[in-house]
């Protein structure tokens, strides 16, 4: 029993340890790729995202987006958002995800 807990507990600090990971693995991707539109902190006040009117992520359909959503968006692109197929690894949208995701927490 004691063991079924040690692990369990293991497994949980190990899945929390995950998304800081992936965030900070984002950060060059973000900075590289995204933030001349979103902004060095998600909150589109560039030139272009104002432009372009892209929406700051604590706007609240960005907020109540799932990270699979997102992830979609940034592969095939929506409106003016280009798609990132081929361009980025599956890894680097996903890092890049997580990365933009802690501008709201």
């Amino acid at each position: 029993m004691n063991t079924r807990i040690r692990m369990a507990g293991m497994v949980l600090l190990g899945l929390l340890g995950v998304a800081p990971m992936m965030a900070q693995a984002g950060a060059d991707t973000y900075k590289a790729k995204c933030q001349s539109c979103h902004g060095a902190t998600g909150m589109a006040d560039t030139g272009a995202g104002k432009a372009m009117k892209v929406k700051p992520a604590n706007d609240a359909d960005v907020k109540a987006m799932t990270e699979d959503q997102m992830i979609a968006v940034v592969t095939d692109g929506k409106g003016k958002m280009p798609a990132y197929k081929g361009k980025l690894t599956d890894a680097q949208i996903k890092d890049s995800v997580a990365y933009y995701r802690t501008f709201v927490k």
